[in-house]
């Protein structure tokens, strides 16, 4: 945290509870980073992909990138995102061990920001300019045994495109440092686990993934606009044709659809029963008007690079490490499983001074 202030980050970060950098922010924040690093001696090599590894007595010997060059490594830590499916469809192919991982799908849900505050901070408070946006967290278990919750809450924000693919749609959530949007929006995910897959590959979750960001593509108009469903149509399950108090903040634009049609039914019910149910918590979270945007499908990896208790694969000298590896959900945590790699490297190549 204090390397994030250190970089430009606000030091609010260092005491508060919910620490916010902002993505406006973040992104000065992530440069100072690369340059810190540079003046150490590091390399960063842009517009460069990880196409295939060199493997001999089942240890790293090289690393190609870009499909022409090949790089002597004998260790590699892959700190890959769980949206590089080339990278996890080469190593499948090279025969890095990984398995099927759980992990949740769903819709982003907008709301009036003013809407949340009355909810947590009462009418009184509401409006009172020396209290943040307010936020929320929830989770409910359905009758149907399915567990939807909300994630990535981001008060006075906006939904975003996140797809890395053509032809597939994939929302997100983000917030500037003050927060100051009209809408609170925040992912609703429910629980898709390995017997969800229907298929024993390794890389079946990704599949499962694909075809809902495809729909998504499809509903919107095969134009990267993304499709939404006022929250009383998706209860009536039918199209929706005009909105209420909530305008969708996605960009470029959005398309009206309905997003219940193509939800397995016992999914549909699960949202349904979880959001009355976060609306006996939440005034308002049920509110008519809210908006659903399809579909969140990254929220985490459906795979996991299996590796042994010293971090490392069966392929000697590589390293899976962080989310999309399967070990982390989130920032912090991703960053603190690359420090417990870094020391075991140290650790096990000796790269310390014994005074």
């Amino acid at each position: 945290m204090e390397e994030l202030v250190l970089a430009g980050a606000n030091e609010n970060i260092l005491y508060k509870n919910k620490p916010h950098i902002g993505t406006d922010i973040l992104r000065e924040v992530v440069k100072n980073i690369r340059i810190k690093i540079e003046a150490l001696g590091g390399t960063f090599r842009f517009n460069t992909c990880l196409t295939d590894i060199k493997v001999k007595d089942d240890k790293l010997v090289q690393i190609q990138v870009n499909n022409n060059e090949w790089i002597n490594a004998d260790i590699c830590i892959l700190a890959l995102g769980h949206s590089a499916r080339d990278t996890f469809n080469m190593l499948y192919n090279s025969n890095l061990n990984m398995e099927q991982k759980p992990f949740s799908m769903g819709m982003r849900i907008e709301h009036l920001q003013s809407w949340i505050d009355k909810a947590q901070y009462g009418e009184n408070f509401a409006k009172n300019e020396k209290l943040e946006p307010a936020d929320y967290k929830l989770v409910y278990n359905c009758k149907n045994g399915k567990t939807v919750y909300s994630f990535c809450m981001c008060p006075g924000g906006e939904v975003i495109a996140a797809s890395s693919e053509q032809g597939h749609i994939v929302t997100n959530g983000m917030s500037k440092y003050n927060r100051d949007n009209k809408n609170a929006n925040s992912a609703l995910l429910i629980n898709v686990s390995t017997d969800d897959f229907g298929s024993n590959n390794p890389l079946a979750g990704i599949e499962l993934q694909k075809k809902y960001e495809k729909l998504a593509f499809e509903l919107g108009g095969s134009n990267y606009d993304a499709p939404i469903q006022k929250l009383d149509d998706f209860f009536n399950n039918t199209e929706t044709t005009i909105l209420g108090e909530v305008h969708p903040t996605y960009a470029p634009n959005t398309k009206y659809t309905n997003l219940r049609k193509y939800l397995p039914e016992n999914i549909a019910e699960a949202f349904e029963e979880a959001i009355y149910a976060f609306d006996q918590k939440i005034e308002n979270f049920g509110n008519k008007d809210a908006i659903l945007t399809g579909f969140e499908t990254r929220s985490s990896s459906p795979v996991r690079l299996i590796r042994d208790d010293n971090y490392e694969s069966n392929i000697k000298g590589i390293y899976p490490a962080g989310e999309g590896a399967g070990y982390a959900g989130g920032i912090m945590s991703s960053a603190v499983d690359g420090i417990v790699i870094a020391e075991k490297i140290i650790m096990a190549n000796k790269m310390y001074d014994n005074e």
